[in-house]
């Protein structure tokens, strides 16, 4: 009867999980790139982001004409209830993802784009940039730009390894930086938990994260720790970098929802909504 009895138990525990975050969401990591804008337009992504209960997005495209037609749409995003936060994009084209680093032109259209600005106001971060190589973070570009956001307390978006965090935090150390994926080559939580421990400004976003959550879409464990430790420190995002990821955006908030759903509703609307309205300055 052992095996009746842990039937009985699993099913008493799957009873009482709590039901899935209801609150508004603030997509912190999403791309409305090039090919996405004539099989989405902007009336088809900002319905979507409707739909899903997204309230606020870091917008930030390749190139960065993207962003600026969001931030341009402001009737349409105002009446979806949609504030877009335009970060700086550092690609031209996909051949801009692996020299940036190192290439003066790269600095030089941050600049112009950062005194260009937007429809929806100031620029308010730079990113998402790409290291593949953490070393690469030591490069003179990667050197300037964080040291720019720095003094202009502008908010860094950075898809990165673990070892290329300290490196970039080492170049400006009160620097806001988004640890996009939070180590999408799956840093141990524990490693994890270091990094936000020696860094007060670094922030983790969750989109593919490894090991966030069970078979079933639920927080695993030590994630669900680490994130009741750090409420403060975490928000969502749906990183749209191919168009298969707009066609899944409502489900990609869907299942976000439901792993916020196994935190405390404090915890939840704070990663759900609240980190990302602070860090810009919205209305909590």
């Amino acid at each position: 009867m052992r095996w009746w009895a842990a039937i009985v138990l699993a099913a008493a525990a799957a009873a009482v999980r709590a039901e899935p975050y209801a609150g508004p969401l603030f997509d912190a990591h999403l791309h409305y790139n090039d090919e996405a804008q004539q099989p989405h337009p902007l009336a088809d992504v900002l319905a979507r982001m409707q739909r899903s209960g997204v309230r606020a997005i870091v917008a930030n495209s390749r190139p960065n004409d993207g962003t600026r037609a969001l931030a341009s749409a402001r009737t349409q995003a105002q009446a979806g209830g949609v504030v877009v936060v335009p970060f700086v994009r550092l690609y031209r084209n996909r051949a801009d993802y692996t020299g940036w680093f190192k290439d003066e032109s790269i600095h030089e259209l941050v600049l112009r784009e950062l005194a260009q600005g937007t429809a929806a106001g100031p620029y308010r971060g730079i990113g998402e940039f790409h290291l593949y190589d953490s070393a690469d973070a030591d490069g003179p570009v990667a050197r300037k730009l964080m040291q720019l956001a720095e003094q202009k307390d502008l908010a860094v978006l950075a898809h990165v390894d673990d070892v290329a965090v300290d490196r970039l935090m080492a170049h400006a150390p009160r620097a806001r930086l988004i640890w996009a994926h939070t180590g999408i080559g799956g840093a141990p939580a524990a490693r994890v938990r270091a990094l936000l421990q020696r860094h007060p400004r670094l922030m983790g976003e969750l989109s593919y994260r490894p090991g966030l959550t069970d078979g079933g879409g639920h927080l695993s464990a030590e994630w669900k720790a680490l994130l009741n430790e750090f409420p403060d420190r975490f928000l969502v995002g749906s990183d749209t970098w191919i168009n298969a990821r707009w066609q899944a955006y409502e489900t990609l908030m869907r299942e976000a929802r439901v792993w916020l759903g196994d935190l405390s509703p404090e915890t939840a609307r704070r990663i759900g909504w609240g980190n990302g309205a602070t860090l810009f300055g919205l209305e909590r």
